[in-house]
């Protein structure tokens, strides 16, 4: 166990990496209000927005923390594996100050979201317990097999829906659709951490979506999940919710596209071929999300 930590350790001990994971639904959800700003009937309080966005990282470092701590703790986070942020299986935090920390960024979560449920309405107190459970209780759903589905009403729809409420007090169900092709991309860093990990998961006597399914079936599932962002995006633009400038997501395919190819090279047996996999997926989902965002924020004075 190394001594005095520096803050370089501390924010590697976040995954600060995987933070568009949390973010860009949030940012994508202040620009969508900005692109329909003047159809709403409502003011819209930016500053909120602002603090939603930052109130989804915070959740998402609490949970990035308290799961590397389980994960840790019930052998699935070794020497020999990839993932995590390595900072207790390299010995570097003792695992009760993981834990602590994530605990500690929870409550501030926390009471940021109250807050803001102070400033809105009671809906929020839902939504942010939903988050709060979410965060602190992921790593028991990823070990049912409940990892995927977990991830694709959090880090998607409902990060959506809360900016959303907080910024107009209203709760505007189309964000739920809006942020649906995010999700999908958001499902695959987790999904294509599941799939490198088969073989050691399986180790650790706990079941994740890409073990139920299998290699072949995990594969398929990413690909769906790859091509469903991008036709979503076309879905909301021919209904008329999206201009057809947020088309420019597809400048973001070729990165898919190496991806998708890296991924169908996995195998249980050989983990490292797909190493960097996750990795890759969350950059797609910071670029597919900023020009997604970037067209919203454009396409009003078009």
């Amino acid at each position: 166990m190394s001594g005095k930590k520096n803050i370089q350790d501390w924010i590697i001990a976040t995954r600060p990496w995987s933070f568009p994971a949390s973010t860009m639904p949030a940012l994508i959800t202040i620009s969508y209000l900005f692109f329909v700003r003047n159809e709403l009937m409502v003011n819209i309080n930016w500053v909120y927005g602002v603090l939603a966005f930052l109130g989804a990282a915070i959740f998402q470092a609490s949970g990035n923390l308290i799961s590397d701590y389980f994960d840790y703790r019930h052998g699935v986070d070794r020497k020999e594996s990839f993932g995590s942020s390595r900072m207790l299986v390299d010995e570097i935090f003792r695992p009760e100050t993981i834990l602590r920390f994530g605990i500690i960024l929870l409550f501030i979560g926390i009471a940021l979201g109250l807050f803001l449920f102070a400033k809105t309405g009671v809906e929020l107190l839902w939504i942010g317990f939903i988050g709060a459970l979410a965060t602190y209780f992921y790593y028991k759903l990823k070990f049912a097999a409940l990892g995927d589905f977990v991830i694709f009403i959090v880090y998607g729809p409902l990060i959506g829906l809360g900016t959303a409420f907080v910024m107009t007090d209203q709760l505007m169900w189309n964000t739920v659709l809006l942020n649906i092709p995010v999700a999908f991309l958001v499902v695959n860093i987790l999904h294509s951490n599941n799939m490198r990990d088969i073989r050691d998961d399986g180790k650790a006597n706990i079941k994740t979506r890409a073990m139920v399914m299998g290699i072949k079936k995990s594969k398929i599932q990413y690909l769906v999940l790859a091509v469903g962002a991008y036709l979503g995006i076309i879905v909301m633009v021919v209904l008329g919710m999206l201009h057809p400038l947020t088309l420019i997501v597809f400048l973001s395919a070729p990165i898919e596209m190496k991806n998708i190819k890296l991924m169908l090279t996995a195998e249980v047996e050989k983990p490292e071929l797909i190493k960097d996999l996750d990795a890759n997926s969350a950059q797609l989902v910071l670029i597919f999300s900023l020009l997604l965002s970037i067209a919203n924020f454009i396409a009003p004075v078009l």
